[in-house]
């Protein structure tokens, strides 16, 4: 724990320092974003809006942590294990509860999850001998799932009308598109650099 925990600079960062500190906050999030969920029961109540913001709170500080860790020279072996970790954790659960208050069907968060989990497993596999680095399309698939599981969270029908259903169901398609569509990406990069090393 010892080393730099806010400054800049060259010498080692602590494992405690100011990035990894809002990114194990950001994991913290997560079962309090569910229990809020449970504790509106499908009112879609206060609490469903409250547990919305809690969500968009901490998926929109996802590059804080990141871009505070890089401009700092903050960078640590156990941010870099705990970031993404943070990220699929609190998507998981609010597609997990979606499912659960039958918003969402549940072939739609397998299909996210595994592709999620899988293809995060895989970079961890291979960070000794390289580093998997987000592609575009990776990184415009976490923006349009953000917006997507944002929109099915706050209940905007109570307010505009059932065609908020509409817009949510066409956000939900192209993020499960983009999700498939950049795994399968990633899976045909892996082969191709797994057959260059062999080579």
């Amino acid at each position: 724990m010892r080393g730099r925990v806010v400054r800049a600079g060259e010498t080692p960062a602590s494992s405690g320092n100011l990035a990894n500190i809002i990114t194990v906050v950001r994991i913290l999030l997560a079962p309090l974003f569910v229990v809020l969920l449970v504790l509106d029961g499908g009112a879609d109540g206060p609490l469903r809006v409250a547990a919305a913001a809690l969500f968009i709170v901490a998926i929109a500080t996802d590059g804080v942590d990141g871009m505070l860790a890089r401009r700092r020279n903050l960078v640590t072996d156990l941010g870099i294990l705990l970031d993404p970790i943070a990220d699929k954790l609190l998507t998981g659960a609010a597609l997990v509860m979606l499912a659960i208050l039958a918003e969402l069907p549940w072939w739609v968060v397998i299909v996210i999850l595994v592709r999620e989990w899988g293809i995060t497993l895989y970079r961890f596999m291979v960070l000794r001998d390289r580093v998997v680095p987000a592609s575009r399309g990776g990184k415009l698939k976490t923006v349009v799932q953000a917006v997507a599981i944002s929109f099915a969270l706050v209940p905007f029908w109570q307010w505009f009308g059932e065609w908020v259903h509409v817009v949510n169901t066409v956000l939900m398609s192209t993020a499960v598109l983009l999700t498939v569509v950049t795994g399968i990406d990633y899976l045909v990069q892996a082969w191709r650099q797994n057959r260059a090393a062999r080579a």
